[in-house]
């Protein structure tokens, strides 16, 4: 390939611009990467130099370049909804463990105590960015970052670019996908959910034995002990289940995404 980005061919620049539309789709979505914390041009500025790295690799099928300009445009979509299915496959975990930590914002009482997610601009729990967080430490710690640029390799050998095949089987994969999210979350909160649920029996029964006990006053303190204390020591079996996770669904990405997705 020319280093010198003047004496590319049409069909060079063609082909990188197709590549990097699938590249940015993942980093944009990547934990992490795709934050608002990380600046739009270093993301734009990481995307580019993958896509040059990988402009040797990739081949295009003659026969099947785009000829026309709407013929590319369509290619370029096609593309973009490529890194977009690949990066939602991970995005979807993440969901997960973002809901259980809404599960357990809402019974501890502390869903009102809402901040800024500076990850997303939006609004947020503690509790709930206290998983994000944790689960992010453990994707990080068990490079889980390193499972999207090997998709990435593998997607331009496994799906050269405008290959992309909606089928039936992937929209009932990734609808499936959408459901363990739910799983996911419940596995999760579950044994929080149990203790403060078992507290709230608790203290109905203290109201019907001692009515002169303002349980409506002493609840909301001793709930929100019980939820954090229960929380940190949940936190060490969290790690190999989010380990777990992680690696299925980095083995999915190439194993069953992909295949879906090809021709």
């Amino acid at each position: 390939m020319e280093t010198d980005l003047l004496a590319w061919s049409v069909q060079q620049f063609q082909t990188f611009l197709l590549i990097l539309m699938r590249v940015a789709c993942i980093l944009f979505m990547m934990p992490l990467f795709g934050t608002r914390n990380v600046p739009t041009l270093v993301k734009i500025g990481l995307s580019m130099i993958v896509s040059l790295l990988l402009l040797p690799v990739v081949r295009m099928h003659v026969p099947f370049f785009p000829t026309e300009p709407i013929h590319f445009v369509f290619f370029m979509i096609l593309e973009a909804l490529t890194g977009f299915l690949l990066a939602l496959s991970v995005r979807i975990v993440f969901g997960g463990v973002q809901l259980a930590g809404e599960f357990v914002s809402y019974k501890t009482g502390l869903a009102m105590a809402r901040t800024v997610d500076p990850q997303s601009g939006t609004t947020s729990t503690v509790i709930t960015e206290l998983y994000y967080f944790f689960a992010l430490l453990v994707f990080m710690s068990i490079d889980g970052h390193h499972w999207f640029f090997k998709a990435l390799v593998q997607s331009f050998r496994v799906l050269p670019p405008g290959g992309l095949v909606l089928r039936e089987a992937l929209h009932r994969y990734f609808l499936a996908s959408a459901g363990r999210m739910f799983v996911v979350a419940i596995e999760i909160s579950a044994p929080i959910l149990a203790i403060l649920i078992l507290a709230q029996v608790a203290m109905g029964i203290v109201a019907r034995v001692v009515p002169q006990i303002n349980i409506l006053i002493t609840s909301f303190p001793l709930t929100i002990s019980l939820g954090f204390i229960f929380i940190g020591l949940s936190l060490d079996l969290l790690v190999p289940y989010l380990r777990g996770l992680f690696e299925e669904s980095g083995r999915s990405m190439v194993t069953v995404i992909l295949p879906l997705m090809a021709r």
